[in-house]
């Protein structure tokens, strides 16, 4: 009987043994279908960590690495060129080359610092000393970094092209351009001096400078921010850096609108002289002499009426069109930002460009920042979408009205002065005279007078004319024949943008898409002055449309995203739980009051 009941109690330890077994395999056999234990995800968590470590760790000691190599490098050559030549083309060399090395090796970082220091570029240049180095100090960001993101992507096998549709445009107006640099610029270079040939027209019969040098700049900066297409395409790879890059345009915006106005206030209260003291026509002309506390040559004569402030820029009409330009993105930010914050910021941005269009004394800014906002409302819809167009419109009222409160004078007389110039000189007028003074100087020629011919920066290398309107100004140098692939090109851009914001199905996104559409549309068949050669038009113009480009593909990411999150959600056992017991009540309810019902009829029934 002893044996016996101990084989029972053997067994039924043997059991439970096997049941609690059971149980932790069960349990184990959970966790391996739901995923690792806490201790291997910690684990795993803390490799991860200390993995990111080692690689900021590793990151830094090459930068540095980098940096005191090229310093070094930098320095040596600095020294001789000091010695040779000026001892700033010395500091610039040990600066720059270290720039040069850094933009190649981390190219997205660097156009973000190109973006970010083009606005200040010449308040630096003139704060440093006006050098033709420093003048290239933006190019020495941008063109290391294409070529670096050139390589990336032949690495990682991504497409070159980012739009195939526009090669065959493109290709036409390099042709073009090329056949002027070579038959119109390389003919030239090849005539006798002036000198020999006293009273010949310069540039026609004769040569005056470096036709060839000349021609290599203009074309530089005629098609040389094209591939910022290609820069921007790949710059901007998710709806994070396409917000963060309007913002950040909205915050550069504020901070230089608030270094204008410090600028304006303080030639109005005597701290700088400005040209108010100068006698003659020197009254009525920009000075880099009376430069005041930022950017370069400045008009200020407000006794004959005449401020022309330069802001941030190298010349007052640079900085107009950084206002009109800023119009656009400060209401991209003001409408379209998801966040309601920033969707205030905005709207202060939007306020700070309409009081400097006014103050500033740029009488293109005063007329077509208001212009071009009334333009935005209606193409990108935004006047029926009264949630944020009333609140918007108000503030933006008043924050315009406090302004023009303080500063009745100022307005009153930016007015009559705008006015007071179109009953002058009338746009239309102004250019069908261009266009009449360049075929005349054409006179027949098919592939102009030569790239560089009438553009302002390549006059260090021979006469230019004074060109002051668009498409007058590409006639000049390239001709009709270059004129026409130049409009073929940017109707290409045009339709093809449109195109792609219009693909997206994303709110946010596809209203970003519309006011950036706008800026390409209208900046491709304006003519009056010449903003797509220089900064910053010249920049933003061909960032925005391979931001717009590659708006389709942001907004499949966020389609898949969103879909990836459906699916864990309906996958999750939690909320199937949740989904089962708020079911289950559901029917009980149903079944009770169904029993209610049942009950009710029954008793009902038995009464009557």
């Amino acid at each position: 009987m002893k044996l016996e009941h101990a084989k029972l109690e053997n067994n039924n330890i043997d059991r439970q043994w096997d049941g609690s077994a059971m149980v932790k395999g069960r349990s184990k056999s959970k966790a391996s279908k739901k995923g690792k234990t806490p201790s291997e995800t910690t684990t795993l968590n803390l490799k991860q960590q200390l993995a990111q470590k080692r690689r900021a760790q590793r990151e830094r000691r090459e930068v540095i690495q980098i940096i005191t190599m090229t310093a070094a490098f930098g320095a040596i050559i600095g020294v001789l060129l000091a010695l040779v030549v000026d001892p700033k083309a010395g500091a610039a060399a040990v600066a720059g080359l270290p720039c040069l090395v850094l933009s190649y090796k981390y190219p997205r970082k660097a156009l973000w610092a190109f973006l970010i220091y083009m606005p200040f570029s010449g308040t630096i240049i003139y704060s440093i000393g006006n050098s033709p180095l420093l003048q290239l100090a933006k190019d020495g960001i941008y063109i290391p970094a294409l070529i670096g993101l050139i390589q990336e992507c032949k690495q990682q096998r991504k497409p070159i092209i980012v739009a195939k549709s526009l090669m065959l445009p493109l290709g036409i107006l390099c042709a073009s351009s090329l056949l002027t640099l070579l038959f119109a610029n390389g003919a030239q270079q090849l005539l006798p001096p002036c000198s020999d040939l006293p009273g010949m027209r310069r540039g026609v019969t004769c040569d005056d400078g470096q036709p060839i040098l000349m021609g290599i700049l203009g074309l530089k900066v005629f098609l040389g921010y094209i591939p910022l297409i290609f820069c921007a395409y790949y710059l901007i790879r998710s709806k994070k850096e396409l917000l963060f890059l309007s913002r950040m345009f909205t915050v550069l915006a504020i901070i230089c609108c608030s270094l204008a106005f410090i600028q304006y206030m303080m030639l109005k209260t005597g701290r700088c002289a400005g040209t108010q003291f100068r006698e003659g026509a020197a009254l009525f002309k920009a000075s880099l002499d009376a430069r005041c506390f930022v950017g370069g040559s400045l008009l200020y004569s407000p006794q004959v009426g005449q401020i022309r402030l330069p802001g941030t820029f190298v010349a007052p009409w640079q900085w107009g069109w950084f206002l009109i330009s800023n119009a656009f993105f400060t209401f991209a930010t003001a409408f379209s930002d998801p966040s309601a914050r920033w969707r205030s910021v905005g709207l202060g941005a939007m306020a700070s460009v309409f009081v400097l269009a006014v103050v500033s004394g740029q009488r293109i800014a005063l007329a077509l920042v208001p212009t071009v906002t009334v333009i935005l409302l209606v193409l990108t819809g935004q006047v029926t979408n009264l949630k944020r167009f009333l609140p918007i419109l108000g503030g933006l009222g008043l924050l315009l009205g406090i302004a023009a409160t303080a500063f009745p004078e100022v307005v009153q007389e930016r007015i009559d002065s705008f006015i007071g110039r179109w009953q002058a000189a009338p746009a239309d007028d102004f250019i069908l005279h261009q266009f009449a003074f360049t075929w005349h100087r054409l006179r027949g020629s098919l592939i102009g007078l030569g790239l560089g011919r009438a553009t302002n920066s390549a006059r260090v290398f021979g006469k230019t004319s004074l060109v002051e309107t668009w498409f007058p100004k590409v006639m000049h140098e390239v001709g009709p024949l270059g004129l026409l692939a130049f409009l073929i090109f940017v109707t290409g851009i045009t339709v093809l943008t449109f195109k792609a914001y219009r693909s997206v199905k994303n709110k946010d996104l596809r209203s970003i898409g519309a006011s950036y559409w706008v800026l390409i549309l209208f900046i491709s068949y304006q003519t009056y002055y010449y903003p797509l050669d220089v900064d910053p038009v010249a920049i933003y113009y061909w960032l925005m449309t391979g931001v717009i480009l590659k708006l389709p593909e942001i907004n499949r990411q966020e389609q898949e995203e969103l879909q990836k999150l459906e699916a864990e959600q309906t996958n999750d056992p939690k909320r199937k739980q949740k989904r089962g017991i708020k079911t289950s009540k559901k029917g009980k309810g149903k079944r009770q009051k169904g029993k209610g019902k049942r009950q009710t009829v029954f008793s009902t029934g038995l009464h009557g």
